[in-house]
């Protein structure tokens, strides 16, 4: 299969859940929450594309770097780019229901692996959705990421506990879904997390933790005293929060007040290779990928999956030697990418 093949497919089969606009910018599905857009007016949503955006590279070509170094090893495993698949549930209320939780889950933990890399599971408000993940990691040999809401630490525990016989690499919790609508239109309570409540929750595993929704100096510091191994910038594609910074305006200063004490990786506005490359210039080890990601399952399932997981390492690539950028893992030289006046 060819991209433009399985966005075509992707948008026949989502329903106008997701009309695949010629820029994805969340203004067509502003307010669409459950479904692809972003909370209230979509403001969150849109900023995040739009300050990504206006991140700027600076064009280099005389140099020597003909075959930049992808590669980098994070919890353990080697990847062949530095990229995780996003944890994303809920393809009947969000997506359409073309693929059902099971099916998603084999497709991005199952796609990812083929194209050399790792994919998270999520959690919701539909017990099904985040049994359907570990499934997928289990029928992976335990290649895949389980990231857990907000839930009361018990809850978290007991899901953490799942998460360890499935042989899962990693486990996290997504702290920005403190106040999602489709945990409350299911009744499950959600809520901010304490630093006793994290600690309790990080030492209850001997598995590295992430720690995802992260926007502010203040909080990643709290999540460094707090034990965890690795911290995600994200206003959860402004899914949860109206009105709140773009991941891309607060990631610099957080890698530079914590990125020598805890790995920070970085998501939102991801559409191509590039845009992985300006948040590895602004700090992050890694990013997270989620929308191309649906539509890569739903428009060509595993193989969707891997196709676009290659077509974004291949932009990368492109854009690296574009950039004069040799190797993902030498943050101070990829910071020298950004354009400044």
């Amino acid at each position: 299969m060819e991209i433009k093949e399985i966005r075509k497919n992707a948008k026949e089969r989502m329903k106008n859940i997701c009309i695949l606009c010629s820029e994805c910018n969340g203004r067509w599905c502003a307010g669409k929450v459950p479904g692809m857009g972003g909370a209230g007016t979509g403001g969150s949503f849109q900023r995040t594309y739009e300050k990504l955006k206006e991140v700027k590279v600076t064009l280099r070509t005389l140099h020597s770097v003909y075959e930049p170094n992808l590669n980098c090893n994070l919890f353990g495993e080697e990847l062949s780019f530095p990229a995780f698949v996003a944890p994303i549930t809920g393809t009947q209320f969000n997506m359409g229901g073309y693929v059902n939780d099971s099916e998603y889950s084999n497709d991005v933990v199952l796609g990812a692996i083929e194209a050399g890399t790792i994919a998270m599971i999520g959690d919701t408000g539909d017990p099904k959705c985040f049994s359907a993940g570990i499934e997928a990691i289990k029928s992976a040999n335990g290649k895949g990421i389980a990231i857990i809401k907000p839930r009361e630490n018990f809850e978290i525990i007991k899901r953490i506990k799942i998460a360890e016989a499935a042989g899962a690499i990693a486990v996290g919790v997504d702290v920005d879904g403190a106040g999602l609508v489709t945990m409350k239109l299911f009744n499950q309570p959600v809520g901010p997390k304490s630093l006793d409540d994290l600690k309790e929750i990080i030492s209850s595993t001997k598995l590295p933790f992430i720690i995802k929704g992260v926007l502010s100096v203040d909080e990643a510091k709290l999540c460094v005293d707090a034990g965890a191994s690795a911290i995600v910038v994200s206003n959860h594609g402004g899914r949860c929060l109206n009105e709140t910074y773009a991941p891309a305006e607060v990631l610099k200063d957080i890698s530079e007040a914590v990125g020598d004490k805890i790995i920070i990786l970085a998501d939102g506005g991801i559409r191509e290779g590039v845009d992985i490359l300006k948040y590895l210039a602004l700090g992050a080890k890694a990013v997270l990928i989620g929308r191309p990601i649906i539509w890569g399952s739903i428009g060509g399932r595993q193989e969707g999956v891997k196709i676009t997981l290659d077509t974004l390492k291949n932009q990368l690539f492109q854009s690296m030697i574009l950039t004069g950028a040799k190797d993902v893992k030498d943050s101070k030289k990829l910071s020298c990418i950004l354009y400044t006046k």
